[in-house]
């Protein structure tokens, strides 16, 4: 879909969504989200609290910003579950899009994210650990519009 179809006004008003920090990680995660591989991320509840967010809806749309705070793409959430970090399954974890094969690598990886001094200094806490019963948010979505001009995007 291109952006032709979403009025500027539009895309103004809707809130940003930041896929990790600026940097190589999250330069990933939009290429992947763009190229459709990504349909699904995991956030913290503890996260949503500690910005004083509501979670995610069905149906809420959101514009993908880059490393440079670019809007890239807007999103549309079509499915949201709560449920304990030991309760992530592989369909979720596989459609993250970030070639994990296993939950066990999945758990591996987004544990050193959680743990890094980037997502503690983010939550205020120096200490901040997750476990087996961490409330972790499993969004679905999907790719509604790729905003990068037309010469950006790579068919």
């Amino acid at each position: 879909m291109t952006p032709d179809s979403i009025a500027p006004a539009d895309i103004a008003s809707m809130p940003r969504i930041e896929f990790a920090f600026p940097g190589p990680l999250r330069d990933r995660l939009v290429a992947a989200i763009l190229n459709g591989s990504k349909t699904s991320t995991t956030g913290l509840v503890a996260d949503y609290e500690h910005e004083g967010e509501p979670l995610p809806e069905v149906g809420n749309r959101s514009v993908v910003v880059d490393s440079d705070q670019r809007p890239v793409a807007v999103v549309e959430v079509t499915s949201v579950r709560v449920v304990p970090l030991a309760q992530v399954n592989l369909a979720h974890v596989t459609d993250e899009g970030e070639g994990h094969t296993s939950v066990a690598e999945w758990r591996e990886g987004h544990e050193r994210f959680w743990h890094s001094e980037e997502m503690r200094a983010a939550l205020g806490d120096p200490g901040f650990t997750v476990d087996d019963t961490t409330p972790a948010v499993l969004e679905r979505f999907r790719l509604v519009a790729d905003l990068r001009p037309s010469d950006d995007q790579v068919r």
